[in-house]
């Protein structure tokens, strides 16, 4: 079963000395209209080469979110990366429309 990670939660890792690498799993349009700071784009159909051109190593904090809770892309990205061998991933379910309806930035 994957992690999941709250949005209180991953807004204090992102400020911390060694924040997790934020990986948004939807398409462009969606990525370019906002997205959490410091976020990179993981479209649905790159995850595997995303993550290698991101993630030095296969232990280090990864997050993966899209759009809401009701958005599967963020688990089906984070069960690939494990079967890749990534160990240290999390979900935060809420996704964008959490972040943001908790009144929280979008970069853009």
């Amino acid at each position: 079963m994957t992690k999941e990670v709250s949005r209180s939660d991953l807004a204090q890792a992102m400020l911390s000395k060694e924040p997790p690498i934020v990986f948004e799993a939807l398409d462009k349009k969606y990525f370019d209209h906002g997205h959490l700071p410091g976020a990179i784009m993981m479209p649905p159909a790159e995850v595997a080469a995303t993550a290698q051109s991101h993630v030095a190593r296969k232990d280090a904090p990864v997050v993966i979110y899209c759009a809401s809770d009701t958005c599967a892309n963020s688990h089906e990205a984070a069960g690939e990366l494990a079967g890749l061998g990534y160990s240290n991933i999390a979900v935060y379910t809420g996704g964008k429309k959490d972040w943001s309806e908790a009144g929280l930035k979008l970069e853009r």
